[in-house]
């Protein structure tokens, strides 16, 4: 059984862990706490029975919001454990992360950006919960991929 709830402190070695086993975009620990600290309410983990972290959604506030633009949340990163994929888990966590932004925060979207490459990503962020591609960001990622800035309004 997996548990989604809300990131603790104590969580972030496990966070880390997930995003160093899965994901090429790596981040030092004082980012994670950085977000815990500033955001409390909008990252979330996947826990097994065992108390085992397998999988997070990593998420703020956009700060740098443009005059008269509404306020909006990022999600900086969301991985799930290989052998816990195909199960719903980073579409639990994607909810409840954008709920907890729309409620606190009020943010009217959510903003994210993915890999040109990453379909499996697309598909989740696209066709299950309705995000948009809303520009192209040349050379985002260190390699020099390419990322489908995508958004989803939270309204």
């Amino acid at each position: 059984m997996i548990t989604i709830r809300v990131a603790r402190i104590e969580d972030l070695m496990g966070m880390q862990a997930c995003n160093l086993q899965n994901l090429p975009e790596n981040y030092q620990m004082k980012y994670y706490l950085y977000h815990g600290q500033t955001w409390p309410g909008l990252s979330y983990v996947a826990e097994d029975d065992k108390g085992r972290i397998v999988g997070y959604i990593l998420a703020k506030m956009e700060e740098e919001v443009e005059s008269g633009e509404p306020p909006h949340g990022h999600v900086t990163s969301i991985s799930v454990i290989r052998s816990y994929r195909r199960l719903g888990i980073a579409k639990k966590l994607m909810i409840q992360s954008q709920e907890a932004m729309a409620a606190i925060y009020k943010a009217a979207y959510v903003s994210l950006h993915v890999r040109k490459s990453n379909r499996a990503a697309i598909g989740l962020y696209r066709d299950t919960l309705g995000f948009e591609v809303h520009n192209v960001e040349k050379g985002y990622y260190a390699d020099g991929e390419d990322a489908f800035g995508m958004r989803l309004s939270l309204k």
